[in-house]
């Protein structure tokens, strides 16, 4: 995710901890949105393949990435209950994923550019 997507997933935490507050229940909501998104995936891919006879082909791929999104959107707003810097732990689990999918020796992923004055780590 780009700077500018994660400044607006974070006005979007905001807003959520505005309305709805930040405590356990909330976390525990936002989990539960998360499983809910990942359910809508299901019933869309279902839908494309017309899985269903009663109902036939109801979705389309597009349908699918859109609940995909949501699932990423969901999932990086429930991240900032449990990181400091979320988009530094997506990164860093990226890179980890990455690191032991690769054959040994092969190059990674280039590092993400760094602010100017900061050192990178």
């Amino acid at each position: 995710m780009t700077p500018d997507q994660w400044a607006t997933i974070r006005r979007l935490v905001e807003w959520l901890d505005s309305a709805n507050g930040e405590g356990e229940q909330e976390t525990a909501m936002r989990l539960m949105k998360l499983a809910e998104e990942s359910g809508e995936v299901m019933q869309a891919y279902i839908g494309t393949t017309g899985q269903n006879p009663r109902k036939g082909r109801t979705h389309t791929s597009e349908d699918v990435a859109t609940e995909l999104c949501d699932v990423i959107l969901t999932a990086a707003v429930a991240l900032h209950r449990f990181s400091g810097d979320p988009a530094a732990a997506l990164d860093a689990r990226i890179r980890e994923v990455e690191r032991r999918s690769l054959p040994p020796g092969a190059p990674g992923l280039p590092q993400p550019p760094h602010p100017p004055g900061q050192a990178r780590v």
